[in-house]
């Protein structure tokens, strides 16, 4: 049944968006060819529609009985047999749903819906299975998990724009007077919302938006990036004096980033992530057990949604040339796959839209680091200010996988993967991230 082959990394297409030949036209980096909104980046426009209709009713009923009944973690400590059992009731009304049909999901919106219920279905199967149990995701929902998967070029699990970028709402309607007016009501970070949770907690909440804040508040950049790029068209003198306050304050936006990115510890509890929270994430690549899943008789090599699926922090790297992540057509992942690769890899999980984004940018053919080199030393200091940013938003990074991972997993069970601690993507978690923020620092010009 080649309808239920699951994508691969090997054969998963790497973008679906406008092939372009020639000189790269800039003012398209934030047109709907690559669903990137002026207003809101990468995060969708308007909020993500709330349940699927009627035909598709059973899926939507399904998860929300599992939140509802906050089914428990199989590895959870403690967990009682009433709460073994309920589990195991929901998965068996699980494996009686019917196989629906998907034909009739028409729209991007409706696709995507039904991956991020379908996702979440199964991370909540999966994770409530006995841990000696063969994860075999039943057909009522892998067949039709697969196939939108193969509509919407992603791999059938939760990524990242499952729990973020089209899982968010308003906590409170916009009036009509915003309405009629430029909706900056859609950027105000202080609204949103989490659509749907697998822990019901603040703290899920709370790790899930300071990714969306960060989103939406980069949008400044991606703006200081496209006129940034229509100046080096130019290349003269004046774009020279214009691109220099543009990096200056590229670098600003990126340390307001960080300033998003540690405010998470506001309101997301470190050991309630690591023990609560972070376990449903988890792909097979870091599976307790390291056993194998199943759709339909087929095993798939599969991670968890992951921070560096952003396409936004991608697209930082390409567009400042930190030669991090650039975009191929192609990758081929080998266990020994380095910084670069791997970062590449999570671009796979990005919507195909959002990685026809990065293609398009790493085809610039006026990279602004080759730019740089040859102008003032005014604008290679405000280059340099740039990178300095990025390279403090890597550091906080590290910071908060210190606080978040690795404290909690030293103090749980520091023996655990042979002294190595992994990322929900499967890394090598503190040898990867200080590889790339030192890779990020080595681009600073003399």
């Amino acid at each position: 049944m080649s309808d239920t082959v699951p994508p691969t990394q090997e054969n998963l297409p790497l973008d679906n968006g406008p092939h372009l030949d020639g000189i790269v036209d800039t003012t398209t980096l934030a047109a709907h060819d690559f669903d990137v909104d002026t207003r809101t980046g990468f995060m969708p426009p308007d909020p993500p529609i709330r349940r699927l209709p009627e035909q598709w009713e059973p899926w939507e009923a399904i998860l929300e009985k599992a939140m509802r009944a906050r089914l428990q973690l199989t590895i959870k400590q403690g967990i009682t047999n009433e709460e073994m059992r309920m589990s195991d009731s929901w998965r068996l009304e699980v494996r009686e749903l019917p196989t629906l049909p998907i034909e009739d999901l028409t729209s991007e919106i409706l696709l995507r819906r039904a991956h991020h219920v379908l996702a979440f279905i199964m991370h909540f199967y999966i994770h409530t299975l006995p841990q000696t149990a063969p994860i075999v995701v039943p057909a009522s929902i892998s067949i039709p998990l697969l196939k939108v998967s193969r509509r919407l070029q992603l791999p059938p699990i939760a990524t990242y724009s499952d729990a973020v970028l089209y899982n968010w709402e308003l906590k409170e309607a916009p009036s009509t007077s915003e309405m009629e007016t430029e909706p900056e009501w859609a950027l105000d970070l202080r609204k949103l919302k989490s659509q749907d949770l697998f822990t019901g907690t603040r703290d899920e909440e709370e790790f899930f938006l300071s990714s969306a804040r960060i989103e939406l508040r980069g949008v400044e950049a991606l703006e200081l990036m496209r006129a940034s790029m229509d100046e080096m068209f130019v290349g003269d003198d004046i774009a020279v004096r214009r691109i220099t306050p543009y990096l200056t304050r590229l670098a600003e936006v990126v340390q307001a980033l960080t300033s998003l990115l540690m405010d998470v510890r506001k309101g997301c509890d470190p050991d309630v992530f690591y023990h609560l929270v972070r376990p449903w994430f988890r792909g097979q690549d870091s599976d307790p057990g390291e056993r194998k899943r199943t759709f339909e008789g087929i095993a798939e090599y599969l991670s968890g949604p992951s921070a560096g699926q952003s396409a936004l922090i991608h697209a930082l790297d390409i567009f400042l040339g930190l030669d991090n992540c650039a975009s191929e057509t192609s990758t081929t992942i080998s266990g020994k796959a380095d910084a670069r690769t791997l970062l590449r890899r999570m671009q796979i999980y990005m919507p195909r839209h959002h990685r026809a984004f990065l293609r398009h940018l790493s085809a610039n053919p006026f990279p602004i680091r080759d730019f740089v080199q040859t102008k003032s030393p005014e604008l290679i200091e405000a280059y340099n200010q740039a990178v300095c940013a990025v390279k403090g938003f890597r550091d906080a990074h590290i910071r908060i996988v210190a606080l978040y991972i690795i404290a909690p997993a030293n103090r749980e069970r520091a023996e655990d993967t042979g002294g190595f601690l992994k990322g929900t993507g499967g890394t090598h978690l503190a040898q990867f991230l200080k590889g790339v923020r030192d890779k990020t620092a080595d681009a600073l010009l003399g």
